[in-house]
């Protein structure tokens, strides 16, 4: 009975002191997995954060990059607009150059032609008539030194020789030409009698410079070629 008590009493007291290092090893243990849990949700409360930080940031500079799309946009349309106007304008204004330039060039030649057989062409009874009507299609220094020649020399000459003189234009080209002023290429042939004589043929070429004045193109120029 003694010894079966006393092996009792010991296996007791070793039961007992297990219980003690096992509660001892849980109360060391406790406040680590308490504070991993506090550190845990302290991290997630702190992500939840940066992602709330995050989500109201990003509308924000949505925002941003909408305002300033909105701005550059709104800048750019009048320019744009501008540009597209001043290209239109300079399309219709070429456009219309073009226009002037063909007109002025049809018109031109055709002046070229009927006031060059004017200036070249009279007969010995009407050459004073003859020669001053054609005086009506020069201008300028030409038109002072054609009327000096034809009264000097052609008038009397063709008046006294009986000489005629019958030109034609087979071909005209224009060289150049705007809405004031032109530069047409003439072919002519040129036929002359001197009294009973046999006519005589002759061929030239003549650069016919023009400007136009009051709706009438008028030879300023007239240079063999």
């Amino acid at each position: 009975m003694g010894l079966e008590t006393d092996s009792t009493i010991e296996r007791d007291e070793a039961i007992s002191v297990v219980e003690t290092i096992d509660q001892a090893a849980a109360d060391i243990d406790e406040p680590e997995d308490i504070g991993n849990a506090e550190d845990a949700q302290a991290a997630e409360e702190s992500s939840s954060d940066e992602t709330e930080n995050t989500a109201d940031a990003e509308p924000q500079a949505r925002q941003r990059r909408i305002n300033w799309s909105h701005l550059i946009a709104f800048g750019a349309l009048p320019v744009l607009v501008l540009l597209l106007a001043g290209a239109a304008v300079f399309a219709k204004w070429q456009g219309t150059s073009a226009r002037m330039a063909e007109i002025a060039s049809i018109e031109s030649v055709a002046a070229a032609k009927d006031s060059t057989v004017l200036l070249l062409s009279y007969q010995p009874d009407s050459v004073e008539k003859d020669l001053n009507a054609a005086r009506n299609r020069l201008t300028g220094k030409f038109k002072d030194a054609y009327t000096q020649l034809i009264h000097d020399v052609v008038i009397p000459g063709a008046t006294k020789e009986r000489i005629a003189a019958i030109a034609t234009v087979p071909a005209a080209a224009s060289v150049s030409a705007t809405a004031q002023h032109a530069v047409v290429l003439a072919f002519i042939d040129q036929t002359v009698t001197i009294g009973t004589d046999a006519p005589t043929e002759t061929s030239s070429t003549v650069r016919v410079t023009l400007d136009k004045s009051a709706d009438r193109w008028l030879i300023s120029s007239f240079d063999p070629v």
